[in-house]
């Protein structure tokens, strides 16, 4: 099935140019230290970036408190453990996006934090601060290359401007690497602080076509109104774009709803449909000069037991979908 599946992707795809680009994985935190046999498939993809996600908790939408650092996280998600995970991605050759990410209590969509009141406002912003400057000094300690200020925070970036442009300038004073915002796919023309990051930041899980099996041909189609747009906003602000976040599921219907991941018992696992969507976005985005790359969503620590063709999640380890990768990242035709 593998080979059925590959080569029928490879008679359409032509070459990508890899040169200077993010080839990246979003690194899944454990609750261990990690080691250099960790690394060794994410190498051999030929990625060059990892993303590291240290993780802040709220009790709900309106919380005013972001809880962080605590000793009832996971080793990977703490300060500890994202500088012990560093140091071994550095080590081995592999660049770091710091990626500081808030969780939400029973899973609530972080882009519908909204406070009730100026006052709560002033308090949550307080919060969200001590926790993104005290990353913003820990993405400096272990010289992150890139520093993401925040992850789909729609009605927060939307509703406090002045607090984000002073916070952007705050964070500047800290850390001297290139900055970015993970916007949602629906968010990112709506954020008015590009002008003072590096780079725009889009989680690209933009919805293409609704098919259970899609043509290739017909997705790099529907790409064409989100690119152009996304070429837009990289004119318009002078800066690349930069998918913080992008990645399908080896499922039926991928391309509907590409963030859905919610478990169902009609998710028939289908490996042809992730292999399509993902030489989709590398066929329409990889050889642009204006587009800086992307981080694919999720790479688990522990390759030998993540994905494999009875997987129907997001993780492209041990499917036909980590083939294509690891060709384009490594600049091969498909």
């Amino acid at each position: 099935m593998n080979k059925l599946i590959l080569i029928s992707i490879f008679t359409f795809v032509g070459a990508y140019s890899s040169a200077q680009k993010i080839n990246g994985v979003g690194f899944v935190s454990n609750d261990q230290p990690i080691s250099a046999e960790n690394v060794k498939p994410i190498i051999n993809i030929n990625a060059n970036y990892v993303a590291l996600n240290p993780f802040a908790f709220m009790m709900g939408l309106e919380s005013t408190k972001i809880t962080f650092n605590s000793k009832h996280q996971w080793f990977g998600e703490t300060a500890e453990g994202i500088k012990q995970y560093a140091k071994v991605f550095k080590d081995n050759g592999i660049k770091i996006m710091l990626k500081p990410q808030i969780w939400i209590m029973n899973g609530k969509y972080t882009g519908h934090i909204k406070m009730t009141s100026e006052k709560d406002w002033v308090t949550f912003e307080k919060s969200y601060s001590d926790f993104i400057l005290y990353y913003a000094q820990i993405a400096n300690t272990i010289k992150a290359d890139v520093f993401c200020i925040g992850v789909e925070l729609e009605k927060f970036t939307t509703s406090r401007l002045m607090y984000w442009q002073t916070l952007i300038n705050k964070i500047r004073s800290i850390y001297k690497g290139k900055l970015t915002y993970a916007s949602n796919w629906d968010e990112y023309k709506k954020v008015l602080f590009w002008n003072q990051l590096d780079y725009i930041g889009v989680d690209a899980y933009f919805p293409l076509v609704d098919t259970r099996t899609p043509q290739l041909n017909g997705l790099v189609s529907a790409w064409k109104k989100h690119k152009l747009e996304l070429y837009q906003a990289h004119k318009y602000y002078n800066k690349p774009i930069l998918f913080t976040e992008y990645g399908y599921r080896s499922t039926n219907f991928t391309t509907k709803e590409p963030w859905n991941s919610e478990h169902k018992s009609d998710n028939q696992t289908n490996m042809k449909a992730q292999v399509v969507a993902l030489s989709a976005i590398y066929h329409s985005f990889w050889s642009e000069n204006w587009f800086k790359g992307g981080f694919i969503w999720k790479w688990h620590p522990d390759h030998l037991k993540s994905g494999g063709e009875n997987n129907n999640r997001f993780t492209p380890q041990n499917k036909p979908a980590e083939i294509i990768i690891k060709k384009v990242y490594g600049g091969e035709k498909i």
